[in-house]
């Protein structure tokens, strides 16, 4: 379809009657001139409530559950209220108690077993998701654009890794050439349900923390779309967290690799995979702030002219270094190193950083700190033969660390970038525990003690003068 705009709104872009009314407008003003199709998140803080509503139904805590529900209600009906005019909140109302029985029904399911199945887990999570796109579907109405829900798991095809599916994107094109062009060719605005998809045979799944930005991308990609707006809460994509480096600047564009590397190391603006279905049709994203929309965010785009050094500055400190190393000399690091990579995936735990050392044979590797648990455990069961009998020194956990990431295009072939910035971090008297930079040249990701990673980043974004004007 020519023209298509895709846009999506964040948690805190409908978090309230308020933020839905907002992006119902933006919404409105751009379907009004052209094709288009957004997807919603769920209202701020709901997704935690709803996780939070399961754990008390596996734990058998009946009180906990209902009270979560009864949030849950109140909060949508009171944006119902407020939101909708009053000729059409009764039936708003009414879908809105259906969605929530929904995830009752599967929630009890959970206080009878007294565990939580992945795919209902799934299944319910979505709900929050489902709610915004019924109100902000309903608003739109209201202001006479034609606008319809759609449930994601109609549209969306993945595989079966419940709580962290990956697209396919073959079959989704098709559902969504059958399911969403049709309202598309009407002059129907769908409303997407964000995060959530569903398995060829019709299983409920979702995408993972933050999915609705790689939903978007999904169904921009699948589409053929021209453009994709992610609306956030912020200015667009800044050289450093403003909370951080009061100096940092909003960076009016950036390339598809360089969104992926800030995001994928700590960067609260786009999910890690958003751009990946986006590289091969050249889909250019905007990054815009749905609190103040007169501001031009940032383009991310293929390739940019101008690339020259460093661009930006990210951290997290909700990492840990796991270090692995042979307590004998018959064990060897290389094939240790690749069972402990297999163990890794299979728990689904991203590495962020690895770090070896040829002498001694042993290696570190970074990961987030919500995934520790999970690799602890998959590493102690794959490797528990060289543990029980002493070929393996026990396993090693540092959390008193986070991790800095410094990245730019123009750093390839770039002399001193890497003095200079290891420098910096030496002379607010930081210490660096560990460093790596991928073939790429792209990123240079460094592990500091957690109590010197703020001034490791502000020291780094002096140095490297990233948000100062050209020239």
């Amino acid at each position: 379809m020519k023209d298509l705009l895709v846009m999506k709104f964040g948690g805190t872009s409908v978090g309230s009657a308020a933020r839905m009314k907002a992006a119902g407008e933006l919404t409105a003003e751009q379907a009004r001139r052209r094709p288009t199709l957004i997807v919603v998140s769920a209202m701020a803080k709901i997704t935690d409530l709803l996780l939070d509503a399961m754990k008390y139904a596996e734990a058998g805590n009946r009180a906990g559950l209902d009270e979560a529900v009864q949030t849950l209600r109140h909060r949508h009906l009171d944006a119902c209220r407020d939101l909708l005019a009053a000729d059409r909140q009764e039936a708003a109302a009414a879908e809105i108690q259906e969605l929530i029985g929904d995830f009752e029904r599967i929630a009890g399911g959970m206080l009878m077993l007294g565990e939580r199945p992945p795919r209902s887990v799934d299944e319910a999570v979505a709900t929050g998701e489902r709610l915004s796109a019924l109100l902000v579907s309903e608003f739109l109405c209201g202001l006479g654009v034609p606008a319809a829900a759609c449930n994601a798991w109609e549209v969306v095809v993945t595989d079966s890794v419940f709580g962290n599916a990956t697209p396919l994107m073959e079959p989704t094109r098709e559902r969504c050439r059958a399911v969403l062009l049709p309202l598309l060719e009407k002059g129907i605005v769908p409303v997407v349900t964000g995060f959530n998809g569903a398995t060829a045979d019709g299983r409920p799944t979702t995408l993972g923390r933050g999915g609705s930005d790689f939903s978007a991308s999904v169904l921009a990609a699948a589409l053929d779309a021209s453009e994709l707006w992610i609306w956030t809460d912020v200015d667009g994509i800044m050289s450093a967290d403003p909370r951080l480096v009061p100096n940092a600047a909003v960076l009016s564009e950036v390339t598809y690799n360089e969104a992926a590397e800030l995001a994928y190391n700590g960067a609260k603006v786009l999910h890690p995979r958003t751009l990946a279905p986006l590289a091969s049709r050249c889909i250019p994203v905007w990054s815009k702030n749905s609190f103040a929309p007169e501001k031009p965010g940032t383009r991310i785009v293929p390739a940019i002219s101008a690339a020259n050094g460093a661009r930006a500055v990210t951290s997290t400190s909700k990492v840990a270094l796991v270090s692995l190393e042979p307590a004998r000399d018959t064990l060897l690091a290389t094939h240790l190193m690749g069972r402990a990579m297999e163990a890794l995936a299979r728990a689904n735990v991203e590495v962020l950083l690895l770090s070896s050392s040829s002498f001694r044979q042993s290696f570190t590797v970074l990961v987030r700190s919500e995934e520790l648990a999970r690799a602890l455990e998959s590493l102690e069961a794959t490797l528990a033969l060289e543990l029980a009998h002493g070929y393996l020194a026990p396993i090693q956990v540092d959390e008193d660390v986070g991790l800095l990431a410094i990245v730019g295009e123009g750093m390839r072939g770039s002399l001193g970038v890497a003095g200079r910035i290891f420098t910096a971090i030496s002379k607010a008297q930081v210490n660096i525990i560990a460093i790596a930079q991928g073939s790429s040249e792209l990123t240079i990701a460094v592990v500091v003690r957690k109590d010197g990673l703020e001034r490791a980043v502000r020291a780094v974004h002096e140095e490297c003068r990233l948000g100062a004007p050209a020239g």
